[in-house]
């Protein structure tokens, strides 16, 4: 059986920027087994799954490690590849997903994300978390995924953190972020060892838990973002009530087949 697959590379303007992620859309599912088993050999954070359901997509994203409830980066890929080369004809898709249905529009500044906020807790700070990051946050918050908020941006931009002690937690990930300089309003970096991938470049649905956040803290609902992994990227937030608009840009880097 041959499939086709495409991968794009989310949250920049170019490739070899921003997050990649594959897309394999499908007439109808394959075990999950199947699905996993390609997500590994492709080795990205995120390959995501399709298929048409009426006027819908169902959508699904497994990383090497699992399926996962909700993937911004691969939901932008995605839809970039089905405007840009399956010919979808409308300025909206509608996925269906584990986070119930989700919307892509396009705009004139990129495609726009409509997501639910994630809800957060403050708690105080795990040891694990400490001896990771080797400085303890100024707030730390249970959720979705974890996050931790520190007073510096020049120390995510440089953070190395202890990937074995971040394992130990009972969170699937933790995202690191402190107010931004002149250029962002906060920046942010998401590490995820549990799930097999160390950090990844740019996480879209981080935002449903860092945008509430920084739109309380600095009191503003339009937020400019910047994630700063090595490879980096920009997304526009603006808090809607309980849902977060995430807007960004993406690049097509590759299409071809899969034999399975």
């Amino acid at each position: 059986m041959k499939l086709d697959i495409y991968q794009a590379d989310a949250f920049t303007s170019k490739v070899f920027g921003g997050n990649p992620a594959a897309l394999v859309p499908l007439k109808e599912w394959l075990p999950d087994e199947t699905l996993l088993n390609i997500a590994i050999e492709n080795n990205l954070s995120e390959t995501a799954y399709t298929v048409k359901q009426d006027d819908k997509y169902h959508l699904r994203w497994f990383t090497p490690g699992g399926e996962v409830q909700l993937c911004g980066h691969a939901t932008l890929a995605t839809a970039f590849i089905m405007f840009e080369e399956l010919g979808h004809d409308d300025d909206t898709i509608t996925f269906t997903t584990l986070s119930g249905d989700l919307f892509v529009h396009k705009t004139d500044t990129g495609l726009m994300m409509d997501f639910p906020v994630w809800e957060r807790k403050k708690v105080e700070t795990p040891e694990e978390v400490i001896l990771a990051f080797g400085r303890e946050p100024i707030a730390y918050f249970e959720g979705h995924d974890d996050m931790a908020v520190f007073d510096d941006p020049t120390f995510i931009r440089r953070l190395k953190p202890n990937l074995e002690a971040l394992k130990a937690l009972s969170a699937r990930g933790v995202l690191a972020t402190a107010q931004g300089d002149e250029h962002y309003d906060f920046i942010s970096r998401a590490f995820f060892p549990k799930l097999g991938i160390n950090e990844d470049p740019v996480t879209g649905s981080a935002h449903c838990i860092l945008t509430p956040y920084w739109a309380d803290r600095l009191g503003k609902n339009k937020l400019v973002a910047h994630q700063a992994s090595a490879r980096g990227g920009n997304i526009l937030c603006e808090l809607k009530g309980n849902r977060v608009e995430i807007t960004g840009q993406a690049a097509m880097y590759m299409k071809g087949k899969i034999y399975v």
